[in-house]
């Protein structure tokens, strides 16, 4: 397929800047087959069955943009995309040009790393510091791109989710930003039970698809973990009739790597799954997802999940009705 067939034009407009006050007060387009209804995401509760199994990504962003400037003065600024050890890590750079290897960057309390390698567009670097502190004291929450502002603190809080425990992301799993505890003690009122797997999001979720053909391009590798208590659940919601329902393509993403094989397995590891048009879903009956970029990878995995012209039908009645697009905008239900 032609990567242009993923295409639909977005006013500027709608790419939201800010979360809403609540995070619970974003819009919800509920797609049921081939109807679509406009709803609240505070309604969900009524939207899924008790029996239901909630399965959300519980990775925690780090702060991982650092800023400095080299020996000579240049201002500098690093994302980290994975802490690779104690005092080590990849990065994407910006700077006016980029360093070459050996050369020095000395951050704002002067501590310092060394550019020790590279590896395509990421810098290999080497810290004099432990960098989880230093992250802590100096790094900033590394909000996406097109948010077309610094982060303030109130995104420390709110780029993350309420349920957020694990260290490791430089993205947030977006739709789980609509969740709050009101709403999670609603769900299991319901009788939807949730539960929790890993995958940490790498800076490569924002990496557009630049080849023609999408069957060319090469998806970022990102870790994550499904449990064997996870895999456990989920065999025993879909025995007693329950629906799996994923919170964002990150959750997807991570359960159908652990059934490649055919069967649901406890997983460790990199996954570089591309999930593309004629992709078979073997977990995922369900999804909860922000709206994506045209031409991405994930909405790729949208349209692979609900059918291409359903879903790029429903992105135009989302542009027509105004919704709020991207990380801080409003979310969908899809059940096909």
């Amino acid at each position: 397929m032609d990567r242009t067939e993923f295409h639909y034009d977005l006013p500027a407009e709608l790419i939201a800047q800010q979360p809403l006050p609540e995070r619970a007060a974003s819009r919800l387009l509920v797609m049921d087959g081939d109807s679509m209804e406009d709803r609240r995401f505070s309604d969900l509760p009524g939207l899924l069955r008790a029996g239901d199994l909630l399965v959300l990504n519980d990775t925690r962003v780090i702060r991982a943009r650092l800023r400095g400037r080299k020996p000579t003065g240049g201002q500098v600024e690093m994302l980290l995309e994975r802490v690779t050890g104690t005092r080590t890590a990849t990065a994407q750079i910006r700077a006016s040009r980029s360093p070459n290897d050996g050369a020095e960057l000395i951050l704002a309390n002067g501590s310092s790393a060394r550019v020790v390698g590279r590896h395509g567009r990421l810098f290999l670097l080497e810290f004099n510091a432990d960098i989880e502190p230093l992250l802590e004291a100096h790094g900033e929450v590394p909000l996406p791109p097109y948010i077309r502002r610094r982060a303030a603190p109130e995104d420390q809080d709110r780029y993350q989710t309420v349920y957020a425990r694990d260290d490791g992301s430089v993205a947030a799993p977006t739709a789980g930003l609509h969740f709050d505890s009101e709403l999670l003690q609603a769900l299991r009122e319901r009788g939807v039970e949730t539960v929790y797997l890993t995958l940490h999001v790498g800076i490569g979720t924002f990496a557009p698809v630049r080849t023609q053909r999408i069957e060319d391009h090469r998806l970022h590798s990102e870790w994550c973990r499904v449990t064997p208590e996870l895999c456990a659940q989920i065999r025993r919601a879909r025995q007693q009739g329950g629906r799996v329902v994923a919170v964002g393509t990150t959750t997807v993403r991570a359960l159908e790597s652990a059934a490649r094989d055919g069967e649901l397995e406890p997983f460790e590891g990199e996954s570089s799954l591309f999930i593309r048009p004629g992709f078979r879903f073997r977990v995922v009956d369900a999804l909860i997802t922000n709206f994506h970029l045209p031409e991405s990878s994930l909405l790729m995995l949208v349209c692979a999940f609900a059918c291409r012209d359903r879903m790029l039908a429903a992105y135009g009645h989302a542009v027509a009705q105004r919704y709020r697009f991207f990380s801080y905008g409003d979310a969908m239900l899809i059940q096909p």
